[in-house]
């Protein structure tokens, strides 16, 4: 059992979907994608864990199914009060909050500005700083093959991101650390096809390691203590969120677990469904309990 519908937020529509019944005993796990601009698509796993508890997902303003607002001023504010938004017309008062990468970023957003009723928090690929991101990222990048190191230095000099040559050798590194399982996969085509290449570089960048938007500078790693939520931490052995990035997270949040897949990159829930779904379900059966 799936529906579907828009939430509005500041006049414009963000779309949403809800598997399973949001009324069932258990809190409803609500997933926040990356990007920002990925779309929900790759949370289609999920919804298997519908079996005993609602899973909602919701496209982010600027992608996907919801509105792409012109002459915004892309900033993690927007962002943070579009999930409010979403919390509150659909009466998640008592939820699970996952977020993957970007959505990590969101979700350890949201609950540092004071959200109350969440009852875990699952933090999978992600980060706590920009800076430790960028830096990993550089090394992720420079152990490519030096022929593809070659092009990218060339394409940057001159600003050609969008040249087919470039995002070629872009793609050797995402085939390393974003996703390695099997081609093609039907989630990430369609993910690829409705992403907010807009939202993404006024936010962002021109890529992971070239920060110019509103996230350059983005730190939260002074206030992890705060947290007091049972937290999941959860990579990939091959993720861009690397062993150095994630254990700021492990060791900065008091209540915490922590699971690495050992086959997985950047999206373990596609790469390793049975083992993610499986961590994700115990977690949230002991916070539960």
């Amino acid at each position: 059992m799936a529906s579907e519908g828009y939430v509005d937020f500041r006049g414009q529509r963000t779309w949403y979907r809800v598997a399973g019944d949001l009324q069932a005993p258990r809190p409803p796990l609500l997933a926040l994608h990356g990007g920002p601009g990925s779309t929900h698509h790759y949370f289609a796993p999920l919804e298997e864990l519908a079996d005993e508890r609602a899973v909602v997902v919701y496209d982010q303003l600027g992608c996907g199914r919801s509105d792409r607002p012109d002459g915004i001023d892309w900033d993690v504010g927007v962002f943070r009060d579009e999930l409010g938004a979403v919390r509150s017309q659909l009466g998640l008062e008592r939820i699970h909050l996952l977020g993957t990468s970007w959505g990590g970023m969101l979700a350890l957003e949201h609950i540092l500005s004071g959200a109350t009723g969440i009852t875990g928090l699952i933090l999978s690929s992600t980060l706590a700083s920009t800076e430790e991101w960028v830096r990993e990222l550089k090394r992720l990048r420079a152990e490519l093959p030096p022929d593809v190191v070659a092009t990218l230095d060339r394409h940057e000099r001159a600003g050609s991101y969008d040249d087919p040559e470039y995002e070629a050798a872009e793609a050797v590194l995402m085939e390393r650390h974003f996703y390695r399982g099997r081609k093609p996969r039907a989630e990430l085509d369609r993910m690829d096809a409705e992403r907010g290449v807009e939202v993404y570089r006024a936010m962002i960048g021109p890529n992971e390691w070239t920060l110019t938007g509103p996230l350059k500078d983005w730190d939260v790693r002074s206030r992890l203590h705060e947290i007091d939520i049972p937290t999941l931490v959860i990579r990939g052995r091959h993720d861009m969120s690397t062993h150095d990035v994630s254990k700021t997270l492990v060791d900065g949040i008091r209540d915490v677990r922590y699971v690495v897949l050992e086959n997985s990159s950047h999206t373990p829930v596609l790469e390793e469904t049975p083992r993610y779904l499986e961590a994700v379900r115990s977690f949230m059966h002991e916070c539960d309990r």
